[in-house]
């Protein structure tokens, strides 16, 4: 079977820096690159985190010195307008908004004003159990990055979501969502609704923590699709994940990685991510049916390579073929050396030259 296309998804996060027009100029490099979506982020910062809450320290090293995360984090909202503008411009373009809510408002937002389809929610919340019921219950297409956590953590999850799409009225509880998650109507509602990303949740990630392989125990687990949310330098780590199978990309960017903000120094800029797009793309295109049979492009090459039964000398009507007068050589269009046997010992019907094709 050939492989679907894979869905990528370029993420802008806080990459615009709370500036309308810089995530419209993210919008402009993400359509000429030839990704699926664009993916910023929604939050109000007061829901997100509390005023005593630090930062990471891959943000210390990138944000100002002195500043809290509620602080930094205030300076990368998009208003409610943005949203919707940014929206309209990528219908115009025809390429998917996304954003990744961080909060309920967040999510009301997205899900209910703007009617959008898909919810990317982050590798931070697969444990927030009632934000993602919340999410379930919009019976929307749920994208789960799964940084931070092990299986078991992620099934928890996953039965939170088979309760909400199940439709559950009753109080929730972890034997609920134990009991959704082994019904037969809450697997098929997974299968239909939810797709996880394998993570690593640091900045940049070090290449000998993606653990690719990975990806192989989620879907073993799971039965469901999976990608790569990808943290890594470069482009080498998501083209590999596809050639593994992953089925959504979704990978930072930014404009300028001199930018002041906490994502900029681990995103690839324009031109990187265009170069990721075509070769994931042709990647698709080299992973093929898995059926081994000869190209078509190589059917001309096939009496060039191969090779024939030829005369090594001179051969007489009625000589006898033996391991003195029969070889084989290219070109390959005429006895296959497969018959190199059944030939020694007969006579010869016809009389040949040395490296004439045998008949």
């Amino acid at each position: 079977m050939i492989k679907k296309r894979t869905y990528i998804i370029a993420e802008a996060g806080v990459n615009h820096n709370g500036s309308l027009d810089l995530a419209i100029e993210l919008v402009d490099a993400a359509v000429k690159s030839g990704a699926d979506a664009i993916k910023f982020q929604t939050f109000k910062s007061e829901s997100l985190v509390s005023k005593s809450a630090p930062k990471s320290d891959y943000q210390l090293k990138t944000t100002e010195l002195g500043e809290s995360q509620l602080e930094m984090l205030k300076k990368l909202e998009l208003s409610v307008s943005d949203h919707y503008e940014l929206k309209k411009i990528c219908d115009k373009y025809g390429i998917e908004f996304l954003s990744t809510p961080f909060d309920f408002d967040s999510l009301d937002l997205l899900e209910r004003q703007m009617g959008m389809e898909t919810i990317k929610i982050s590798s931070g919340d697969l444990s927030s159990a009632p934000f993602l019921l919340a999410a379930a219950k919009t019976k929307k297409r749920i994208i789960l990055s799964t940084g931070l956590s092990c299986l078991g953590e992620i099934e928890t999850a996953l039965g939170v979501l088979a309760f909400g799409l199940v439709g559950g009225v009753e109080m929730p509880s972890i034997k609920k969502f134990k009991d959704a998650y082994t019904s037969s109507e809450g697997q098929a509602l997974l299968q239909k609704h939810v797709s996880l990303l394998h993570c690593t949740t640091e900045y940049p990630t070090p290449y000998d923590e993606v653990n690719l392989k990975a990806m192989d125990t989620l879907k073993a687990a799971f039965q469901l699709p999976v990608g790569l949310s990808d943290h890594t330098e470069g482009i080498a780590i998501p083209i590999a994940a596809v050639a593994i199978g992953a089925t959504i990309i979704e990978k930072h960017f930014t404009l300028d990685r001199n930018l002041p903000g906490p994502d900029h120094k681990a995103s690839l800029d324009a031109k990187e991510l265009k170069a990721m797009v075509a070769g994931i793309r042709q990647v698709e295109m080299a992973l093929g049916s898995g059926i081994k049979t000869p190209a078509p492009s190589e059917l001309k090459n096939m009496h060039v390579a191969r090779k024939s039964l030829i005369a090594t000398k001179k051969i007489a009507i009625g000589d006898i073929y033996t391991e003195d007068n029969i070889g084989i050589k290219r070109p390959g269009n005429g006895l296959a050396p497969i018959h190199y046997w059944e030939m020694l010992g007969k006579s010869a019907m016809h009389n040949f030259d040395e490296d004439d094709l045998l008949e």
